[in-house]
């Protein structure tokens, strides 16, 4: 973080985004620190973190913080109404040091060269604030960057099931765009394994209320996630749940476990048995089959390692996907090119 000496530039850049609002491209803007349920099975993100509400008032003098960024860029740079140059960037440095440490200077600088255009909020579950307070920090966020085209958040299916119709409404009028929600099964056996404290009929319940707050909906689901045991369900009743949610999109993100959860746990002791690559391929053939959906389906993760024969990915990567119904016939063809391809175990980092 800046040094007293540069106050003005005082602001939280938490770590987490999806892919799709990462790189260059989203302003990072953290509303509330961590995770507020913290308690899946699965994952290794905010373990050592305590979950935190941020007032509004935090949240609006961070904005102002990057804001008096921004202006001091672009007017090094002679640009006070347009981008900024590496040059200018150079000369507030040389200027403040001390922003050789912050972890948000970066950030904003490439998201100025980049256009300006979306922002991400932080961290886990903003949609746990209280909805007066979001729509007053979204209105405040807006007003400073009118560049802005996209505004986007992580959001629980539980929590959005609990907002009332109107009040997602404004929040979305208030200038939230679209959602990132970690569905991951849609099967109720799958899910209270997992510890997602959340049914698959509150998963479409807050999917069903998203969508008709007008807000784009991405939804994630983990191939992998049932075991050997819960496989089918896994996969059939996920097509369920996105079937009757139809979202915007659909994000392949395969499960694979990670050190120190208690999942890691369970398959070291042999009480969760992990799918084999060649199995998790035929798990997402059973899903992709079962979807009637006019979702975008998308694949756009490392962890979509399966390969053809000619050692190329089954999948683009791409952030858009495939568009669903015209395209799934392809992404049909696609898994069973991978099924008639002998698959290596995975030989990667992921990320």
């Amino acid at each position: 973080m800046p040094s007293p000496a540069t106050p003005q530039y005082d602001f939280e850049t938490g770590v987490y985004r999806p892919p799709s609002e990462g790189g260059s491209f989203s302003l990072l803007v953290r509303f509330t620190r961590n995770c507020p349920w913290n308690r899946c099975e699965f994952c290794a993100m905010y373990k050592t973190e305590r979950f935190q509400l941020r007032s509004v008032d935090e949240i609006k003098r961070d904005i102002d913080a990057i804001s008096a960024l921004c202006d001091d860029l672009r007017q090094l740079s002679g640009k006070n109404g347009g981008g900024v140059t590496r040059k200018a960037a150079a000369a507030l440095i040389e200027r403040y040091p001390e922003l050789n440490y912050h972890h948000g200077f970066a950030m904003v600088y490439h998201w100025l060269i980049s256009g300006a255009a979306t922002a991400f909020i932080q961290d886990a579950n903003s949609l746990i604030m209280r909805p007066a307070q979001l729509v007053e920090a979204l209105r405040y966020l807006r007003a400073a960057f009118p560049s802005l085209t996209r505004v986007t958040s992580y959001a629980r299916s539980k929590t959005l099931a609990q907002r009332k119709p109107e009040e997602l409404q404004a929040i979305r009028e208030a200038g939230l765009d679209r959602l990132h929600v970690g569905l991951e099964s849609g099967d109720d056996a799958v899910l209270e394994r997992m510890k997602k404290g959340v049914t698959a009929a509150e998963q479409i319940e807050g999917g069903r209320k998203a969508v008709a707050a007008g807000f784009q909906l991405s939804e994630y689901w983990m191939p992998g996630l049932g075991g050997q045991q819960l496989w089918r369900e896994h996969a059939l009743h996920t097509a369920e749940v996105l079937n009757a949610i139809n979202p915007h999109y659909i994000r392949s993100r395969p499960f694979h476990t990670l050190p120190a959860t208690p999942l890691q746990e369970a398959v070291d002791e042999n009480r969760f048995q992990l799918l084999a690559p060649r199995e998790q391929l035929l798990e997402l053939r059973t899903m992709i089959d079962a979807l009637t959906v006019s979702s975008r389906v998308c694949f756009d993760h490392a962890g979509n390692y399966w390969t053809d024969r000619h050692g190329d990915l089954l999948f683009t990567q791409s952030y858009e996907g495939y568009q669903f119904p015209e395209e799934k016939p392809k992404v049909i063809d696609r898994i069973d090119e991978g099924l008639a391809t002998e698959i290596p175990s995975p030989n990667f980092l992921y990320l």
